[in-house]
């Protein structure tokens, strides 16, 4: 797949089959586009394109939203590239951008810029300065430009009953089986393994402290839950704690990941872990060795759940 940050640099001459939006989470509901745009794309010899937008639009439209995402770029990035896209364009959203018209996005972006011959959208996608442009709009406008558009029917969307807000707000829950439902696959995270205090080494559990440095992405609801993680090629499974370390009066919010036998260094290093399962909730305990023995509770609940999946 190739990747290009902003139309800019979009230097493809080939034509192209295009869909576009944001696309948080690449959930099922998602994949009824994207999986039309690539079959189409291949059938009708042309690259499949996605055109989408960071920063997120309520990000830049509504200053005061507080919104989360469910993936980062370079997450969805992944994903994107596993489904099997030709082609992603990251455009930078801003406030001049929401300003261009209708008329010049399919012009200067969808027919110059990327060659467009077909564009494949959902059903209640609108586009252009204030989001005026339907999807009349856009036939209207391969009409004119000489490109096909496909709709996908509300009935398809609809049956799936997913959006991204939904996810969002079973993550929020801690419900993993909720979000993986709408998902199609395990909620991530990934970020920099980082030296900790060291406290888990000490009770028995050492842990790999995970910085997640894109602010935007949304941490689901603190709690001890199972992870995975693929390490140089390698399945590893483990628990994550996600909390302010209560028991020893924190106050700041960490995220904790223990694997099991495995003791390398990863310091550093880049970390992505799979949530399978949430155990419990976090909890301040009377001491440390009441915090040493739930872990070990924790562990082999986690143990049962990995061997039962």
């Amino acid at each position: 797949m190739l990747t290009y940050q902003g139309l800019t640099r979009y230097d493809n001459p080939n034509p192209s089959v295009v869909t576009i939006g944001t696309f948080d989470g690449v959930h099922i509901g998602h994949r009824k586009i994207l999986e039309k745009v690539i079959t189409d794309g291949r059938l009708m010899g042309l690259q499949s394109v996605l055109l989408t937008f960071f920063p997120h639009p309520r990000m830049v439209l509504q200053k005061d939203s507080d919104i989360k995402l469910l993936n980062t770029i370079e997450e969805k990035s992944a994903i994107l590239r596993d489904l099997g896209l030709d082609v992603l364009v990251v455009h930078p959203f801003t406030m001049d951008f929401s300003r261009m018209t209708a008329t010049d996005f399919v012009r200067r972006i969808l027919v110059e810029k990327l060659k467009v011959k077909k564009v494949i959208i959902g059903y209640d996608h609108r586009f252009g300065r204030n989001r005026n442009a339907s999807i009349h709009d856009l036939r209207s406008f391969g009409n004119l430009f000489e490109f096909e558009v496909d709709e996908i029917p509300a009935q398809e969307i609809d049956a799936v009953s997913v959006s991204s807000t939904k996810i969002r707000r079973a993550l929020e829950d801690g419900d993993l089986d909720t979000a993986k439902a709408y998902l199609g696959y395990p909620y991530m995270l990934t970020g920099t393994v980082q030296k900790g205090k060291g406290l888990g080494r000490d009770l028995g559990f050492p842990t790999a402290n995970l910085n997640i440095s894109a602010p935007y992405k949304l941490i689901p609801s603190s709690g001890v839950y199972v992870i995975r993680s693929l390490i140089g090629g390698n399945t590893h499974y483990g628990m994550m704690n996600i909390g302010t370390n209560p028991t020893v009066d924190g106050s700041q919010q960490h995220i904790e990941v223990h694997l099991f036998d495995f003791d390398k260094d990863l310091y550093g290093q880049s970390l992505q872990v799979d949530l399978l399962h949430r155990i419990r909730d976090e909890v301040k305990f009377d001491s440390l060795e009441a915090l040493k023995f739930q872990l070990g509770q924790d562990r082999k609940q986690a143990l049962a759940l990995i061997q039962a999946s």
